[in-house]
């Protein structure tokens, strides 16, 4: 289980300290998937960065698995079995593929690793991870490192964006098969509708608080009437993406 006690994260601006994240107090349940959903700069990334140690909360306590980690580094975090995917995944020149999926896991399978997440090994293996790579590959590369790992927690941010339909399709089966089979807390971030049907418990995030939670089937039909929400396609976007203000 992990629990969030009263977390607090202010981030100094000038001469001022501006408050992120506000009283935060949740606690997810182990091989539960939940989705943190909620209006741009309400907080969402905050909070998943807090969890992984990449932010250090202000006040409040993280408690893993009966254990306070709130002064955990982020490496003693990932060896406790905490895993981050980028909603834009740093990119490494000089560093080929292969280098980077030897780095994530001492799994030898590297090819398997790659065919996984939809990449043919013989053109990817030995490619270098800069901006040669397309979005959608990079995400494809740093999901292959990912859920090669043990993991206990997995945290997804944003993992639609930048990636076309047919491959983010692919992309969400696979990070539910992961699920399931590897009986984990998995947090997506996400607007995508998709997801949010998915998850057994969405979590609406928005101005640093947390202003309502829920299994899907009950929350999603909320969002969609909820004044503060509109989907996409009626504020002319695409489709199946929820905005909340």
């Amino acid at each position: 289980m992990l629990k969030l006690e009263s977390v607090e994260l202010q981030i100094a601006n000038g001469n001022e300290n501006v408050s992120i994240l506000k009283d935060i107090n949740l606690e997810l349940e182990d091989n539960k998937f939940y989705a943190l959903t909620g209006p741009n700069g309400g907080g969402k990334t905050s909070l998943a960065k807090v969890i992984m140690g990449i932010y250090k909360n202000n006040k409040g306590k993280i408690i893993f698995d009966g254990r306070d980690i709130t002064n955990l580094s982020i490496t003693e975090r990932a060896k406790a079995g905490i895993s981050y995917a980028f909603q834009n995944p740093p990119r490494f020149k000089g560093m080929k593929i292969k280098d980077i999926l030897r780095i994530s896991s001492d799994n030898n399978s590297l090819r398997a690793r790659l065919r996984a997440v939809g990449l043919c090994p013989q053109d990817y293996l030995d490619r270098e991870c800069d901006t040669s790579l397309s979005g959608g590959e990079m995400k494809r590369v740093e999901l292959a490192t990912v859920l090669s790992r043990p993991s206990k927690i997995v945290i997804y941010d944003e993992p639609e964006a930048g990636v076309d339909l047919w491959s983010f399709e692919n992309l969400l089966q696979l990070i539910r098969d992961h699920h399931n089979k590897s009986n984990v807390i998995s947090i997506v971030i996400t607007h995508h509708e998709r997801v949010l049907s998915l998850a057994d418990e969405i979590i609406l995030l928005a101005d640093g608080k947390i202003v309502d939670r829920g299994p899907s089937d009950k929350l999603l039909p909320l969002l969609r009437t909820d004044s503060r929400c509109c989907w996409e396609d009626n504020c002319g976007g695409n489709d199946n993406e929820i905005k909340c203000y």
